[in-house]
């Protein structure tokens, strides 16, 4: 990636001015110190963790995914080329579709056949807006196809028959001859897809029928029994877990459908206190209130681990955080159940501590998709009729692709605090991880705004002949990329971190996210 001399003159004047007004070494905050255990890592990152949600809602789908073959927008089949390119470049592992919300009202036959004779539907959770289905199965499946990720389904269990989804399953899978497999047949695909992931139902404790854990878990055994494995495709079948803190659902469906699922499905959004400020107007203590919400994903990760090593002491279930991302208030002008917003540093903050919580913690967190991937929520990409930009947090995803299926490397953190008004919240947050080549990669927040944060780091069982990185940050908090000015947050060349006898010294700019390469 080229450096941006404007981008680099920037930091390092923030950089400058931040280190003029850093505090003492004698005003009594602890050291910031991290050890690397670099010959004990044995768990593999999966790189779903690094997965991407999209739903029928607002223009993530229409506008974002798909233009339709008759575009000006350069497309293939229908599907942007740019954006296409884009997801690419961040090694897209997984992309989760229908929903959310709609995969309850969805109803998949809509979306397959000739386009102008599928029959339309409203959208009644987002935005009341009609819908053509010119987006269903087949368009999906190709823009996986592109991509070259894993398709993850999502059924409809709250206003769907248990027949529906067995025929959807048997239509994208079986290869021999059914009235599912003749109609695939006819509408164009002779050959069956692979389909591995498959999620029973979304948030049935809510939007998806307002179910009891207990009444679900006996749905969830009714309709994963008609989830199939046609023709040497295995199903990986994910339950509907819990909202945030509901630890007794998870209790329940561990209790009475764990050994028939595969993955157990936890929601959470962090977010600005202020729901009515746009997602760029906001004071440092929005910051702050924003990030001590993102890291209570470290408290519900656990808790809901503890709970499932109850049940499944081998780990055979994963964890799998298949809704999570930064929740702010829409764009002002826009519709407000299309839920655009912009995507700040402080979202790039967010998302860059709450990868590493899942790195640290993925012995059981086997996949995580964030939300939304296009226009919607917490956004890799914007789109406005033929340009794109990139957010933050799309920096922060491609950073973070070293990570991807590394060994993970344990570490132990020792941390300033980063206080406001009263409250606090450690300064950084790390991990480490080492790849198939050997190398070590370590990935750290610095939270505080204001400061930059010396670190030690020891590296124990290996030795850093090298330290080379990246930063990503901004002169102001809430920085953000727009399509005039798409390169205003973008990552840089990182010269701050130095070997040392026993393994490497650097200083965080404040507000920054930094990954660094260490060459044993």
């Amino acid at each position: 990636m080229k450096k941006s001399p404007v981008g680099t003159l920037l930091l390092h004047i923030a950089f400058a001015l931040a280190a003029v007004s850093s505090p003492a070494a004698d005003d009594g905050t602890a050291p910031n110190r991290l050890v690397i255990h670099a010959d004990q890592g044995k768990e593999k990152i999966n790189r779903n963790i690094y997965g991407h949600f999209s739903e029928h809602l607002g223009r993530c789908i229409y506008e974002g995914i798909w233009v339709g073959e008759d575009s000006p927008i350069p497309n293939t089949r229908g599907i942007r080329n740019d954006i296409v390119a884009a997801l690419k470049r961040i090694k897209i592992p997984l992309l989760r579709w229908p929903g959310g919300c709609f995969a309850d009202e969805y109803h998949w036959k809509d979306g397959i056949g000739p386009k102008d004779a599928r029959p339309t539907m409203i959208n009644t959770h987002w935005g009341g807006v009609t819908e053509n289905n010119h987006f269903g199965t087949h368009e999906f499946l190709d823009l996986c196809a592109q991509l070259g990720c894993e398709p993850y389904l999502c059924g409809n269990v709250g206003s769907g028959a248990v027949l529906e989804m067995q025929q959807w399953v048997e239509y994208i899978t079986f290869d021999g001859v059914s009235p599912m497999a003749e109609l695939r047949k006819a509408n164009g695909h002779p050959d069956p897809w692979k389909l591995k992931y498959f999620g029973i139902g979304n948030e049935n404790w809510g939007c998806g029928g307002n179910m009891s854990a207990e009444y679900y878990a006996d749905q969830y055994l009714r309709y994963a029994t008609y989830v199939r494995n046609f023709a040497g495709n295995t199903i990986f079948k994910i339950a509907c877990g819990p909202n945030r803190d509901d630890y007794h659902w998870t209790e329940v469906l561990m209790q009475r459908c764990a050994r028939r699922m595969n993955g157990l499905a936890l929601h959470f959004y962090c977010g600005t206190g202020k729901k009515s400020r746009s997602a760029t107007e906001f004071d440092e203590g929005d910051w702050f209130h924003n990030l001590k919400t993102a890291l209570r994903m470290e408290e519900l990760v656990t808790k809901h681990s503890e709970i499932m090593d109850r049940f499944d002491p081998d780990k055979k279930v994963g964890l799998m955080v298949d809704e999570w991302g930064a929740w702010h208030a829409v764009e002002p002008g826009t519709n407000k159940g299309f839920l655009y917003q912009q995507n700040s540093l402080r979202d790039a903050l967010a998302a860059g501590l709450t990868l590493n919580i899942f790195n640290r913690h993925c012995d059981r967190v086997r996949m995580a998709n964030i939300a939304q991937v296009i226009n919607v929520l917490q956004a890799m990409i914007l789109t406005d009729k033929e340009r794109i930009t990139l957010t933050p947090t799309y920096h922060v995803f491609e950073m973070f692709v070293p990570h991807h299926d590394a060994i993970r490397l344990p570490d132990e953190l020792t941390t300033a605090d980063y206080s406001i008004g009263g409250e606090k919240i450690p300064a950084l947050n790390a991990s480490a991880s080492r790849d198939a080549a050997g190398k070590i990669h370590i990935t750290l927040c610095n939270l505080d705004p204001n400061r930059p944060a010396p670190i030690e780091c020891e590296l124990r069982g290996a030795k850093a002949s090298r330290v080379s990185g990246r930063v990503l940050t901004a002169p102001e908090i809430t920085a953000h990329n727009t399509f005039d000015q798409p390169e205003r947050v973008r990552p840089v060349a990182f010269d701050g971190a130095r070997p040392s006898a026993n393994g490497f010294s650097a200083t965080l700019p404040p507000r920054s996210v930094v990954a660094l390469e260490i060459q044993p």
